[in-house]
C-alpha cells in the first residue's frame, strides 16, 4: 500500500526502468505494453482528441505553444511532455494545472498488480496516468508530446486530429539510427491513416521520407515553411518580437513571444500551421487568442528551461540545449546579444556525441564543468578533459549550484552567464 506521495514516487523511480536514469536499456522497442496496460483501463486515450508531436528539437515548446493557445480559446486542453524539470506532475497536466498527487498515488495503486505482470518502463506508466487523467477530466483536446522517435514511441496508440513532426538533426542515434534519414523514419511513425500531418522544417535528406509516408498512408502533408514566412524578429532578454506572413493568404502577424530564443522563430511557424489546419477542421481560434497566448505561454502553461531568465545583473540564464542543433541555435542567440563576459557552466550526459558538441560552443568564454546527479552524466573531469582539447577552458564542479556560485562571484553586472547542456543538470539549479 502507497502511503504518500513520495513514496510513489520511489515505486516509480526505483521499480520501472527510466531512460533518464539508465538510459536506452529503459526504451520498450515496441508499444505492446502501452497496449496491454491502456487496455485494462478501458482504453482512455480513445475518449479525447488529441495532437500528436513528434521532432528532435522544439517539440516541447510547439507542445506548450499549442496548449496556451487551445486553452485561450476555451477549450479544456490537456498537456503530456516529458521529462519534468522539478516535480513529475509537471508531464501531466489540464490548462496549466499540474496532475494532483492523490491522482498519482491511486493510479499506481490501481495498476500495481499490472506492474508486477507486465514490467513496464517508467514511460509507460506515465503516458497510461496521462490518458486516464485526460479521459476522466473530459479534456476537449491533448497536446500528447512524444519520448523517443516516434514509431515506437508508447505514446504511438492515439489516433490523434493532427501529427507534427517540428524537424529532424541529429540525437539519441543509438536508439534511432545514425542518419538523418533513419531517424526521420522513426519520427514518421506517428503518420497515421488519413490524418494530417504538419512538418515544420524541411531539410533535403529527410523530405522525401515524410512524403513517402504521406503517400503511404494517403496522409494530407504540409511543410509549415512553405506556408508562414518569418520576415523579422527581435530577440530581447525576456521576449521576442516577430513578424511573420502567410505565403498564401499574405495576412501578417506581429507576435510578442514570451519564450525569447530565437529558435522559437522556426517553432513559430510550426504553430501557426498547425492552428489554420486546426481552424480548417472547425476548431475555433481567433487572431487575438494567438496574440494573448504567445505572449503568455510560460504563465499559463508552466513551461521552463527554454532560455530563461533567472535574474539580471548578471544575466542568469537556464537554456536545455543538449545536442547539435539545440547548441547551433543557442550560439546564434549569444552571438547577438551584448554583455561584457560569457560564462557557460555545462554538464552533459554520457550517451551524447560529446565531441560534436564540444566543437560548436564558443571558445570565448569561462567554463564551469559540473555533472548532474544521475547515474547517466558523464563525469565532470572527463567533460573538462575533453573541453580541454577543444580550447575550452575552466573548472569542475561537483554541482550545479556550486558552478553557479563560482560563476556569479567572478560575474560582473555586464556579463551573461548560462546553464545547459542537460536537461537533467538545468532541473538541479537552485531556483531560490
Amino acid at each position: 500500500m502507497l502511503v504518500n506521495y513520495s513514496e510513489t514516487l520511489d515505486y516509480l523511480y526505483n521499480k520501472l526502468p527510466m531512460f533518464s536514469r539508465i538510459g536506452s536499456a529503459a526504451i520498450k522497442k515496441d508499444i505492446t505494453n502501452t497496449i496491454l496496460i491502456c487496455e485494462h483501463l478501458g482504453n482512455p486515450h480513445q475518449k479525447f482528441k488529441s495532437i500528436h508531436i513528434a521532432g528532435t528539437n522544439g517539440k516541447g515548446s510547439v507542445s506548450h505553444m499549442l496548449a496556451a493557445i487551445l486553452q485561450t480559446a476555451g477549450y479544456r486542453t490537456g498537456l503530456y511532455t516529458s521529462p519534468h524539470l522539478y516535480d513529475f506532475r509537471e508531464r501531466i497536466k489540464i490548462n496549466g494545472t499540474v496532475v494532483s498527487q492523490e491522482f498519482v498515488i491511486d493510479f499506481v495503486e490501481k495498476v500495481k498488480p499490472l506492474i508486477e505482470t507486465v514490467e513496464p518502463s517508467f514511460f509507460e506508466i506515465t503516458i497510461a496516468m496521462a490518458f486516464e487523467f485526460f479521459a476522466i477530466n473530459n479534456v476537449d483536446i491533448a497536446i500528447v508530446e512524444t519520448g523517443l522517435g516516434g514509431r515506437l514511441d508508447s505514446t504511438n496508440i492515439i489516433t490523434p486530429e493532427l501529427s507534427v513532426i517540428t524537424n529532424i538533426g541529429f540525437d539519441h542515434m543509438n536508439i534511432l539510427g545514425n542518419s538523418l534519414e533513419q531517424i526521420a523514419g522513426e519520427k514518421a511513425g506517428i503518420i497515421k491513416k488519413e490524418i494530417p500531418v504538419i512538418i515544420g522544417e524541411k531539410k533535403k535528406e529527410t523530405e522525401h521520407v515524410f512524403l513517402s509516408k504521406a503517400k503511404e498512408e494517403n496522409a494530407p502533408l504540409l511543410f509549415a515553411e512553405d506556408l508562414f514566412e518569418v520576415q523579422h524578429y527581435t530577440a530581447g532578454l525576456q521576449f521576442l518580437n516577430i513578424d511573420i506572413k502567410n505565403s498564401g493568404t499574405e495576412k501578417k502577424y506581429e507576435l510578442v513571444l514570451d519564450l525569447p530564443g530565437i529558435y522559437q522563430s522556426k517553432n513559430i511557424i510550426t504553430v501557426l500551421c498547425a492552428v489554420e489546419e486546426l481552424k480548417n477542421s472547425g476548431w475555433t481560434i481567433h487572431d487575438n487568442v494567438i496574440l494573448e497566448a504567445l505572449q503568455n505561454v510560460k504563465k499559463l502553461t508552466g513551461l521552463h528551461g527554454r532560455w530563461e531568465v533567472l535574474q539580471t545583473n548578471p544575466t542568469v540564464v537556464l537554456e536545455v540545449a543538449h545536442n547539435p542543433d539545440g547548441i547551433t541555435e543557442m550560439v546564434r542567440h549569444i552571438e547577438r546579444l551584448n554583455y561584457k563576459k560569457l560564462h557557460l557552466i555545462f554538464g552533459v550526459v554520457k550517451d551524447k556525441e560529446v565531441d560534436k558538441l564540444l566543437a560548436l560552443l564558443p571558445k570565448k568564454a569561462s567554463y564551469y564543468f559540473t555533472q548532474a546527479h544521475i547515474p547517466r552524466a558523464l563525469d565532470k573531469k572527463l567533460l573538462q578533459e575533453q573541453a580541454s582539447m577543444f580550447g575550452l577552458k575552466g573548472n569542475a564542479f561537483d554541482d550545479v549550484n556550486l558552478a553557479l556560485q563560482n560563476a556569479l562571484a567572478n560575474a560582473s553586472a555586464d556579463d551573461l552567464v548560462i546553464v545547459c547542456g542537460s536537461i537533467f543538470l538545468v532541473a538541479e539549479v537552485n531556483r531560490n
